[in-house]
């Protein structure tokens, strides 16, 4: 697959997303909640909300019960979904970092503001 140039932008909200079933457990409050992309395509988390929020990796093949989710997901890192990422804080009305889906697999992820709500999502890459 090539890269996408805009990239595919998933809007981080509490209010857009509704709690559902996942393979991966109950997630939701990401538009969408599972995202599916190819390698090389970018990914962008934006904040419709007008609450704080943080999109932060986690390290599971299915969301843990309780937040695994530390301080260090409160500033920004990373640029690969494979490589260990967060948003950092995102205010209301603010985008991400651009993330390139670089290899394929399952990448879960969490705000760590909202993790029990639950709020929690998945982007797929193939």
């Amino acid at each position: 697959a090539s890269a996408v140039a805009a990239g595919t932008t998933i809007d981080v909200s509490l209010t857009s997303s509704a709690t559902t079933a996942t393979p991966y457990g109950s997630a939701g409050g990401f538009a969408p909640v599972v995202t599916t992309v190819a390698v090389g395509t970018t990914v962008r988390f934006v904040n419709v909300d007008s609450f704080p929020h943080t999109a932060s990796s986690l390290s599971a093949a299915s969301f843990p019960a309780a937040s695994p989710l530390g301080a260090s997901a409160l500033n920004t890192s990373g640029g690969t979904l494979s490589g260990g990422w967060t948003s950092g804080t995102l205010g209301a009305g603010t985008a991400s970092q651009t993330l390139l889906a670089d290899k394929p697999g399952t990448y879960l992820y969490g705000c760590f503001f909202h993790y029990g709500s639950p709020m929690r999502g998945a982007i797929v890459v193939k």
